[in-house]
């Protein structure tokens, strides 16, 4: 979900004043992230902040290294960082999202997934993480009408309709479910997740 190559492309327009680093230098630690090599990506990332001290773009990216080392807090400090120096950050409010759900703060995850959307309003993954969100809550036709928004936007996100899947079955909508889980196979046919999860309700 946390794509750094998504964050190349904001707030590159002040380059001529030096407050973010290179599209080069960007897609180097993007090379590192897709690695998993986190702390690397971090090492490096905190040696650009010497030179770009107000990049929005390094300090989630050392949010997002944070998270991938299981450091939640200090992921969850480093995007509210990032938003104290650009506050239409919308990733940044969609990954706090991802961190804030991971340690269990569902109610400021959703909050904050709402601030990205209230930024991005066409932002897909933002709608997917929340329908993430309010699933773990219980609320199973809130979660199924934003994964279902977040479709509108994105038909091919094949991640989304394993998860509208999983709350269509939870609802006992078995043939919804498999239509679902059918429709991510079709746009990703390796997804071996989804496999999984479509023999539950096949065998039901």
């Amino acid at each position: 979900l946390d794509k750094i190559k998504a964050l190349a492309g904001k707030n590159l327009a002040n380059k001529s004043d030096m407050k973010e680093p290179t599209n080069d230098q960007l897609q180097s630690l993007e090379n590192l992230y897709t690695q998993g090599q986190y702390q690397e990506v971090q090492t490096q990332a905190s040696q650009l902040l010497k030179k770009f001290a107000n990049s929005a773009n390094l300090v989630t990216i050392i949010g997002l290294t944070n998270k991938g080392l299981g450091k939640l807090n200090e992921a969850t400090e480093a995007y509210t960082k990032a938003l104290t120096i650009n506050p239409d950050y919308a990733e940044a409010y969609n990954n706090m999202g991802n961190a804030l759900q991971a340690q269990g703060k569902l109610d400021e995850a959703i909050e904050a997934f709402k601030k990205a959307l209230s930024i991005k309003p066409d932002y897909a993954e933002a709608y997917s993480n929340m329908g993430i969100a309010l699933k773990d809550q219980g609320k199973l036709d809130e979660a199924i009408k934003a994964y279902k928004k977040a479709l509108s936007i994105n038909p091919d996100y094949a991640e989304t309709y394993n998860n509208l899947g999983g709350a269509l079955q939870e609802q006992g909508k078995l043939e919804e479910a498999i239509g679902a889980y059918d429709k991510a196979i079709s746009i990703k046919p390796d997804y071996a997740e989804v496999w999984n999860n479509l023999s539950i309700p096949l065998q039901a």
